[in-house]
């Protein structure tokens, strides 16, 4: 017979409840549960229907973090506004709605986020994150190349996506720290920082800096 699978509906909703319930347990007791068994008793649910969603709390912790990035990229691109801005503007609109939907999970965030100790450190939990992201600013540095937004520099252009990267660990420890009224100091490091990372990828400073070390590299060679 063939096997029966529950509705995406459904087990959306499943899923949906057992995140819900997993977080308010680590808000409340800062720590996971101390087994998965015992969380479902407590969640009155049985423990099959726990592994059909997670295989583990830390999964939990993944997707809770991946729709931070997904569920911010969906928002904005469903306005048909986002498509006409810029390479600058569509980073500075993403880091701005994504700090608002971290501040609405603030205490969970600070929670998970006692483990970012320094930008290269990558926890478990933000692997997703980081997946969703990079596929976001990949999207981002193809369409600024291609609109010659970001000048296209051999070998170094490939590196842009790790860079954004650490960039976007700086931004979350800034705002682990920022105790100012509605994080204003992060909105203003946000956008000095891309503003300063655009003028950096872009026709500009740094090229002009390369060309002059190119032109004292071949001059010595010369002499």
């Amino acid at each position: 017979m063939e096997k029966v699978k529950p509705s995406r509906k459904k087990a959306s909703k499943e899923s949906s409840s057992i995140a819900d319930a997993y977080k308010q347990h680590l808000l409340l007791h800062g720590t996971p549960p101390a087994s998965v068994y015992k969380f479902c008793v407590d969640l009155g649910i049985k423990e099959n229907d726990f592994y059909n969603e997670y295989g583990s709390f830390e999964a939990i912790d993944r997707e809770i973090w991946k729709q931070y990035i997904t569920s911010t990229v969906q928002r904005l691109t469903a306005d048909e506004t986002f498509a006409d801005f810029t390479a600058r503007e569509k980073l500075l609109t993403f880091y701005f709605a994504l700090a608002e939907v971290l501040k609405a999970d603030r205490s969970y965030i600070l929670l998970c986020a006692q483990s970012l100790k320094q930008p290269v450190s990558l926890p478990g939990f933000l692997k997703d994150f980081k997946i969703a992201f990079d596929a976001f600013i990949a999207d981002l540095m193809r369409e600024g190349l291609e609109k010659k937004e970001i000048a296209q520099r051999p070998f170094l252009d490939k590196t842009y996506p790790t860079l954004f990267w650490l960039h976007l660990n700086l931004v979350l420890m800034y705002w682990k720290e920022d105790t100012s009224k509605s994080f204003e100091q992060t909105d203003a490091f946000i956008e000095k920082s891309v503003n300063l990372a655009f003028e950096l990828i872009g026709k500009g400073a740094l090229d002009s800096a390369i060309d002059m070390m190119k032109f004292l590299y071949q001059s010595k060679q010369r002499a």
